[in-house]
């Protein structure tokens, strides 16, 4: 077999290889180091992994591309499984509320916060939320990540604007290297035009929008915000169980700001994941390990929100919760596209392991949008997305933050991003 693209003399190899299932306790520590290694790739796939050089059966020729991995660190794809990546417009403006001690909901009473960028979401055309959703996408790519979820929520009761942010990530999951997963979050927040009579809107979410969602296929999962002042358990149940019925994957917004019972909500509905959790009960967090519900966790947004309030991740693997890690870029309460400094915080402030915090970026993210046979891990067979860190070992890019280390990206095969030329 002709490999067209070798990738050689590395020095930290970290492939993940293990079970194709999100890795909880201490198999996120294990993340299978390999020194001096070598990986070879035939077209979109990863045909071999290993240490110094290619067996006999591989071969190479003229037309090979060889990527010199010396003095770098190679890992799987990041996986950011948990942004609003096509909105319109931004909200530096309420940056002097904050600073002055406004908290989220605060901000939302206000007529400020979602609805903000509900309003510049709907007034975009179809090509300005394309073109601004790029420009976030070119980051990410640059950050390192390979695959990406992208959640609706900015149009609600305008259901053509939800639409046309589904339609959005189609069509970058189809022009873009990045591949993206949306999620319909229409429940996202109760419209102004809705505040008296909630249930009417509820109504609306289950009765017409994700049937449509379901036939137009626009979406894999289903979420909703559950939390004080927004959706309500029952209300959260309803809808995250209507979403079933169509075919939608359910996913929650859980306990972000109070302890709601999002946790033990996610366990009951059998959600593929529980997102925030900052303010989750310890029976939430039992809950979640019984069921196999991942925790995906979104520390820079706590970083942003200053709440002095982080999830309690390592209780959450301790007690056999698989955790991922996400940006939860928006344009609220997490502006950022930067996947290593959320790794970064991930570890120095809810204080992970470099190990934990790679597997939770990479193979538990990958299972956090039920990719996980095919991306998340180093191995044969797999969906050849490999990033390279200009970094002589993992500790290194944790522990230097803020700064972007990635050398190259190679998606699907091919090298989508490279900062600097060695290739041979």
């Amino acid at each position: 077999m002709k490999a067209d693209l070798i990738i050689k003399n590395i020095d930290n190899l970290i492939t993940l290889r293990g079970p194709n299932r999100a890795r909880v306790k201490e198999e996120m520590r294990e993340i299978d180091l390999i020194k001096n290694g070598i990986i070879a790739i035939k077209g979109d796939k990863i045909i071999y992994v290993g240490e110094d050089k290619l067996p006999k059966d591989i071969q190479t020729d003229g037309n090979t591309i060889f990527i010199d991995g010396k003095g770098k660190t190679v890992t799987p794809g990041l996986v950011d499984s948990h942004t609003h990546l096509v909105h319109g417009g931004s909200r530096e403006h309420e940056l002097a509320m904050k600073l002055k001690g406004a908290g989220y909901l605060e901000i939302l009473e206000a007529g400020g916060g979602i609805h903000s960028t509900v309003k510049a979401t709907r007034e975009a055309t179809f090509d300005e939320l394309y073109r601004k959703a790029k420009k976030s996408l070119d980051r990410m790519l640059g950050y390192g990540v390979t695959t990406v979820e992208a959640k609706s929520g900015y149009g609600l009761d305008d259901f053509n604007t939800e639409i046309k942010q589904m339609e959005v990530a189609k069509k970058l999951n189809e022009d873009h290297h990045v591949d993206i997963v949306s999620t319909f979050m229409g429940a996202h927040a109760i419209p102004s035009s809705y505040k008296d009579n909630p249930r009417k809107f509820i109504d609306l979410i289950i009765g017409e929008m994700i049937p449509e969602v379901e036939k137009k296929k626009l979406a894999k999962f289903c979420d909703v915000f559950c939390e004080k002042g927004v959706f309500t358990v029952e209300d959260s149940r309803e809808i995250l169980e209507a979403g079933l019925k169509h075919g939608l994957l359910p996913k929650v917004h859980a306990d972000e700001i109070e302890s709601l019972g999002g946790a033990e909500l996610a366990a009951e509905v059998g959600c593929i994941t529980a997102d925030h959790l900052v303010a989750a009960s310890d029976k939430g967090i039992g809950m979640m390990a019984e069921k196999g519900v991942i925790a995906n966790l979104l520390p820079a947004t706590s970083f942003n929100l200053q709440t002095g309030k982080f999830a309690k991740a390592k209780k959450m693997i301790e007690e056999g919760v698989p955790v991922a890690l996400s940006t939860d870029y928006n344009p609220g309460s997490c502006p950022t596209e930067n996947m290593q400094l959320v790794m970064s915080f991930a570890s120095i402030i809810m204080k992970l392991t470099p190990e934990e915090v790679i597997t939770a970026a990479t193979i538990n993210g990958a299972a956090s949008l039920k990719l996980e046979d095919k991306i998340g891990s180093i191995e044969p067979g797999k969906k050849a997305d490999l990033t390279i860190f200009d970094a002589p070992n993992l500790d290194y890019i944790i522990y230097h933050f803020g700064i972007n280390h990635t050398d190259k990206v190679i998606k699907n095969g091919e090298i989508a991003f490279e900062r600097f030329s060695n290739i041979l």
